[in-house]
């Protein structure tokens, strides 16, 4: 597999990583009193853990420079100290602490059956494959969104910056702008992230491991799908005919 094709089965399968119901997260139609299943879901799956992924695919690596990457990475993450000041796992309790959710509750998250699989998924991809696979569906597939052509492309469209007082959190859901801080922590720092993640994947993976690589990411993407399923409808949303997301129950 050359490199063009590597590329593009890979930009290929983040373009998919869009889940259907994700609109009903943006858009206010999810209930207040059941917004919390989906950040517990997302803090238990990886967002708690995620500096131990990265170190992993870390510890993992041969090469020089794509550990210095992720090094810089992990640090950012675990402590802040690159931009944010505080670990983005605690950031993240920022986002339920504004929305007035029980912290408590963060400490003993029962994952649904499809965030359990896809955790599971993860920590196999980070711990038990080899540093490339490890690399690419940490530092891409997790961290990356739909729009990871314009991070590696100057023409092609970037993911749209959204005023932080037209963030979904504040204008739907009452949310304070200064519990917003791991939103400003990632606007500073995850696009020297995307690029460092992109540039480590496509040239440090060799032709013969490409192909290993591109399954894994489907395969995650395969489990993300499941995932948000599954948080769907545990948040009172379905799928109407027309495949738009609506509200399953009320209250």
């Amino acid at each position: 597999m050359d490199k063009e094709t590597f590329l593009e089965l890979l930009l290929g399968v983040m373009e998919r990583k869009d889940h259907w119901a994700w609109p009903a997260f943006t858009s206010g139609m999810v209930p207040k009193e059941r917004l919390h299943l989906h950040f517990e879901q997302e803090y238990a799956t990886y967002v708690r853990d995620f500096p131990v992924m990265v170190g992993r695919a870390y510890v993992q690596c041969p090469v020089a420079e794509v550990r210095r990457a992720l090094a810089e990475n992990l640090y950012e993450e675990e402590t802040g100290g690159l931009a944010a000041g505080r670990p983005h796992p605690e950031l993240f309790l920022e986002y339920a602490r504004g929305l007035g959710m029980d912290l408590a509750r963060f400490d003993k998250v029962r994952l649904l059956p499809a965030a359990r699989r896809y955790r599971k998924f993860l920590d196999h991809a980070a711990q038990r494959s080899d540093w490339e696979i490890a690399a690419a569906v940490v530092t891409i597939f997790i961290e990356g969104t739909k729009n990871e052509r314009g991070e590696i492309d100057a023409t092609a469209p970037k993911r749209p910056p959204t005023p932080l007082d037209e963030h979904p959190l504040v204008k739907h859901y009452g949310l304070a702008l200064k519990h917003l801080a791991l939103t400003k922590a990632h606007r500073q720092v995850e696009g020297n992230h995307r690029g460092s993640a992109w540039q480590a994947v496509l040239t440090h993976v060799s032709e013969g491991t490409r192909q290993a690589v591109v399954s894994a990411m489907e395969e995650a993407l395969g489990y993300w799908l499941s995932y948000r399923d599954d948080v769907a409808a545990a948040c009172g949303i379905k799928r109407a005919p027309d495949g738009q997301p609506m509200l399953a129950l009320k209250g």
